[in-house]
Parts: C-alpha cells; structure tokens; sequence
C-alpha cells in the first residue's frame, strides 16, 4: 500500500478516534445523570436516546449536510465536506450509544453504593466519578462499541465528507469506490486492514474486562 492509502487509514483513524472521545466526554456525564436522577420529561429523554440508538446513519448524514450546507443554519461555518464534518456525523451517531450504555451500567449499580458514597461526605462531582470508576468495565464497552460503530460507518460521511481524495477519503468510502472502479485487490486489502482494527478495538476491550475482573 501507498502512501495515500495509509493516509486514508491515519484519517479514518483520527476522525474516529476523536469523535468518540467527544462523544465519551459528552456522553458520560449525561448517562450519569440520567442514571441517578428522577424529574419530569426524563422518560422523554431516555426515549430520544433509545431511539438515537437505532437511528440510521444515512439520516444523521442528511440532518447533519443539512444544518451544514451553504443554505442552513451552520453554512456559513463552511464545515461541509471536511473532516471536522465527518466527525460531527460520528459524534451524532456514537453519542447516543455512549449515553444509553452508561445509563445502564449506573442502573445496574447496588443503590446502596451511592447512599454509602454520600454519606462519607462526597460531593456531586466525587459522586460521579467514584461511580465511574465503579461502572469502568461497561464504560469500555460504550468506548469499543461506539468506535466499532463509527469507523466502519459509511453512509453518513460519505454525505458530509464527499470522499474528497487526499482530504476526506477513509477507509470504508474508500472501498466502495475501489470496488465501483473495480479495484478488489486494493477493496479488499482496506477491508482487511478495517478488519484488523475492529479485531484490536475488541481484543482491547477483552482484556480491560479481564483486567478489571482479577
């Protein structure tokens, strides 16, 4: 593989990684207090977030080109068929996997522990975080699941990207094109190269469970 194949794989990489990371630093907190507080229109929400979860990407494509093109509310930001773009449709598509699997694992929690955990004087934020600590293993699956998600996505970036070579090409826009062009050696050897990554990505998180369990 070339250079500008190994691009393609660094750029698939960096947009992924840092629309999960923004998603995990957005998506915790909220998963957390959804978790642990009861207020009205908090059932609303758990819905909105299920059903983000099963939401089709090539619709998240759509709102985000949308709100992104010259003649909607964000063009003039002029982020349209750049990286910053794509990792926006990542973030939109990963974000609510991150909230409803952390929720869960606060659910799944003893009550008690927070009761304890109170009444040793902590504040809101010690809370939180003693909690996520507590919660760690199920955070990594949120990490794993939604990176897996987002790297292997089509659809969306193909939208808000463009597959612009050299600019916003990535690995799974860059198969299609190759298998259109009927490049299948070069198709297939990206194909295995993402293989490869989701194989590491679920490897990882093995072994942090293993890790956590000892």
């Amino acid at each position: 593989m070339g250079p500008e194949l190994w691009q393609v794989i660094a750029l698939s990489l960096v947009v992924s990684g840092v629309a999960i990371v923004v998603s995990m630093v957005l998506g915790v907190p909220v998963g957390i207090f959804l978790g642990l507080h009861r207020f009205p229109g908090r059932q609303l929400l758990v819905t909105l977030v299920n059903t983000g979860m099963g939401l089709p990407p090539v619709v998240v494509g759509l709102v985000v080109f949308l709100l992104l093109a010259r003649a909607g509310p964000l063009g003039s930001l002029e982020l349209l068929y750049t990286p910053t773009a794509m990792i926006l449709a990542q973030v939109v598509i990963a974000w609510p996997l991150v909230v409803g699997v952390t929720l869960a694992a606060i659910q799944g929690l003893d009550a008690r522990l927070r009761l304890q955990i109170l009444s040793l004087g902590a504040s809101p934020s010690q809370l939180y975080w003693k909690l996520v600590r507590e919660a760690r293993l199920s955070l990594v699956a949120a990490l794993a699941a939604g990176f897996g998600s987002i790297i292997s996505e089509v659809g969306a970036v193909m939208m808000v990207g463009g597959n612009i070579r050299g600019e916003t090409r990535v690995m799974t826009t860059a198969i299609v094109l190759e298998t259109r062009q009927g490049n299948f050696g070069l198709a297939i050897a990206l194909s295995v190269v993402l293989l490869l990554i989701a194989l590491g990505v679920n490897w990882l998180f093995t072994w942090v469970q293993q890790r956590g369990r000892v």
